[in-house]
């Protein structure tokens, strides 16, 4: 019986004891391994051939008779760093935050504003460019012309941007994720399924790093952006501020949100967020 008794205090003391310090040192190294890992990837588009597009038919019939060619969305694909923006580049980027992001970010705005264009051309940033064929299908755009939207077009090689993704790997309670920054369309190219490519797209990208979640943060202004991610099974964190403490996170006016691939990631990152 005390036979029995003991070594059913070791099991128990075994499965409740703290990791040791060789073990946490361990656990970090192979983290910080994989971080490195995925960032040396130079193109990570590059391994998925089948979101290296994205078309979509959005003409009616009606407009296909007035047209010789076919009116729809027909956009391509292209990876970029932080550190090797050109200066046309990032003034795109600038100005298309400006367009979507000062609304939702109200006062707090010019703030952020200086620490987005710091992050924006890190060496860490990680990019997806959309771009519009010049010689593809006509957009909505091109047949109704937006003044704002047309100020802060930028030609790219002949061919126009219309939208980014930025994301980076990091480390988030001691877990390896994606992080995405940044998912910024312009107005003319949203509502066409082209976000949840995107996503798609990034999701894909964490699961082939070995990430063990995405994570990003979104303004609870946002609202459209908020309902748009509930939608593809993305959930409040634990780590989110009215996770964290209900009181804080009444003060905030953001929310972070995750998807989690693996048990230990959804343990970390979702536990508190499905209890509550």
């Amino acid at each position: 019986m005390a036979t029995t008794e003991n070594k059913r205090r070791r099991l128990s003391s075994g499965a409740d004891r703290k990791p040791s310090r060789k073990e946490i040192l361990e656990r970090k190294k192979a983290i910080d391994q994989l971080i490195r890992k995925a960032v040396a990837v130079e193109d990570h588009l590059a391994q998925f051939s089948d979101f290296h597009k994205y078309q979509r038919n959005v003409a009616s019939a009606s407009h296909q008779a007035l047209f010789s060619r076919p009116i729809g969305f027909s956009v391509y694909l292209e990876s970029g760093h932080g550190d090797q923006l050109t200066s046309p580049v990032r003034k795109y980027i600038q100005n298309l935050l400006k367009v979507n992001m000062e609304e939702h970010y109200g006062p707090e705005w010019p703030s952020e504003e200086k620490v987005k264009r710091r992050e924006m051309v890190a060496p860490e940033a990680r990019y997806i460019f959309v771009k519009q064929y010049s010689n593809g299908f006509i957009t909505e755009n091109s047949m109704k012309r937006d003044a704002e939207v047309e100020h802060m077009r930028v030609s790219c090689n002949k061919d126009c941007l219309l939208g980014f993704v930025h994301y980076r790997f990091v480390v988030e309670e001691e877990l390896p994720v994606v992080y995405v920054y940044e998912i910024q369309m312009e107005p003319s190219a949203q509502g066409k399924g082209l976000g949840k490519f995107m996503m798609q797209l990034i999701e894909q990208i964490a699961c082939k790093n070995k990430m063990g979640a995405v994570m990003l943060t979104v303004q609870k202004a946002n609202t459209e952006a908020m309902a748009f991610y509930t939608k593809l099974r993305y959930v409040i964190s634990s780590t989110s501020p009215s996770r964290v403490d209900p009181q804080i996170g009444l003060e905030k006016s953001y929310e972070i949100l995750c998807k989690a691939f693996d048990s230990e990631a959804k343990s970390k990152l979702e536990v508190s967020a499905v209890a509550t």
